[in-house]
């Protein structure tokens, strides 16, 4: 018993009397605090490299006075990567939804593969302005069963 208190003891001395630690990220600063950042922030002349280093102040540098993209999911860096990604996952999807809708629709006329060759530009526009709104449409044939086929329709090569 008296092993058990003086461990426990110990246990809460070391824990309690630890010194607050301030958590960083990797080691990085905010570049505003960052001599090799400001180093190369004062070597701006134009007055767009000084807009870009004033807007650069606000995120953070590591030992090489360069700023970094910080990827970890906190809502205070989604600036960072989480926007941008989304955006690029949108613009990437409306492309998509628009080149299989125009394969779609171009796949009901009798001269197909000649409309997959040279582009019915028209209809290529439609198709791409209707893909603007693709989330939406994506989910609604995916809840109706459209957008999906069942095993039984999908070719597999014997092995």
């Amino acid at each position: 018993m008296r092993r058990l208190f003086a461990v426990l003891l110990s246990a809460f001395l070391l824990l309690g009397f630890a010194p607050a630690v301030r958590a960083d990220i990797g080691g990085l600063t905010p570049c505003s605090e960052s001599a090799r950042f400001l180093q190369r922030a004062g070597t701006a002349t134009t007055v767009q490299a000084k807009h870009r280093f004033e807007m650069y102040s606000k995120a953070l540098c590591g030992a090489d006075g360069l700023p970094h993209l910080i990827v970890d999911g906190r809502w205070s860096h989604a600036g960072d990567f989480i926007i941008p990604g989304i955006a690029f996952l949108y613009i990437t999807g409306t492309i998509g939804w628009a080149g299989r809708t125009y394969l779609q629709a171009v796949a009901t006329r009798k001269d197909a593969t000649m409309h997959e060759i040279q582009i019915d530009v028209p209809l290529a526009l439609k198709s791409t302005l209707a893909a603007a709104s693709w989330p939406i449409a994506a989910f609604s044939e995916f809840s109706s069963g459209k957008l999906t086929q069942s095993d039984s329709k999908i070719t597999v090569s014997p092995r």
